[in-house]
């Protein structure tokens, strides 16, 4: 049943398939998801604003209606159209948990985190898509955050902050900006952050993609394979060269 749901909001949300690895060496990309039990972290939340609505929002919609019912004449049609009121706003309140656990089943089904030697990948999101690509020469903080149901599923967020962070996005507010990835939900939240910087040091290390540029006269730095490949590349400049003069 539920593959049939998903296929049918797949079509009609226009859901992308699985999102392609980032620039960097494809031999070394690698794809974490979210952890089961974020789903079951998100199940909690879901369940905490059900009740929620069960429990508050429902009362504070149909009990002004059952009042304005008792000081009407039972058989008026009046009466009757007022009885319908509350039956219709508690399908459409039904209607619309049932429709946020099925996209939240799918946000956790369509969420995907790619790693490569040089960048990042997170896609998130099914109605509104979100899809964020970050190079490992921009990055400037990696942070893990964990709530208390986190912590006891044993799950966690690792926020990453990019070059520019200053800047807001208006589509998320302001606790989001447009140079901040989340991986969300993920068991090994430490461990990817361990990858990550190790991949980090080992590009700038290397002398590729840091964006730090040369000022006022200092020499930048590269690694002895850098040099040498530079190296060859300009014996092979010179051979053409002297090759056309020839």
């Amino acid at each position: 049943m539920y593959d049939w749901i998903r296929q049918e909001c797949e079509w009609l949300l226009r859901i992308p398939p699985q999102p392609g690895p980032p620039p960097g060496d494809e031999a070394s990309t690698r794809i974490f998801r979210a952890a089961p039990r974020y789903y079951q972290y998100l199940l909690a939340l879901w369940g905490l604003g059900t009740l929620f609505t069960v429990f508050v929002v429902a009362p504070l919609l149909i009990l002004p209606v059952l009042g304005v019912l008792d000081q009407q004449k039972a058989g008026s049609a009046f009466a009757f159209l007022l009885w319908l009121v509350p039956f219709a706003e508690a399908a459409l309140m039904v209607a619309f948990r049932v429709f946020r656990l099925v996209v939240l089943k799918l946000d956790f089904d369509k969420r995907w985190y790619v790693v490569t030697d040089r960048s990042l990948r997170v896609r998130e999101g099914v109605v509104h898509v979100s899809e964020m690509t970050v190079t490992f020469a921009n990055i400037q903080n990696l942070s893990i955050s964990q709530g208390p149901i986190q912590r006891a599923l044993g799950i966690a967020d690792l926020r990453v902050d990019t070059a520019g962070g200053g800047s807001m996005s208006p589509r998320h507010g302001a606790s989001q900006t447009m140079h901040t990835a989340w991986l969300r939900g993920i068991a090994n939240a430490a461990e990817v952050r361990e990858l990550i910087q190790a991949r980090v040091r080992r590009l700038k290390d290397s002398g590729l993609g840091d964006h730090e540029e040369e000022r006022g006269g200092t020499r930048q730095n590269f690694s002895p394979a850098t040099v040498s490949a530079l190296r060859e590349v300009l014996a092979e400049a010179r051979a053409l060269q002297n090759a056309v003069r020839g």
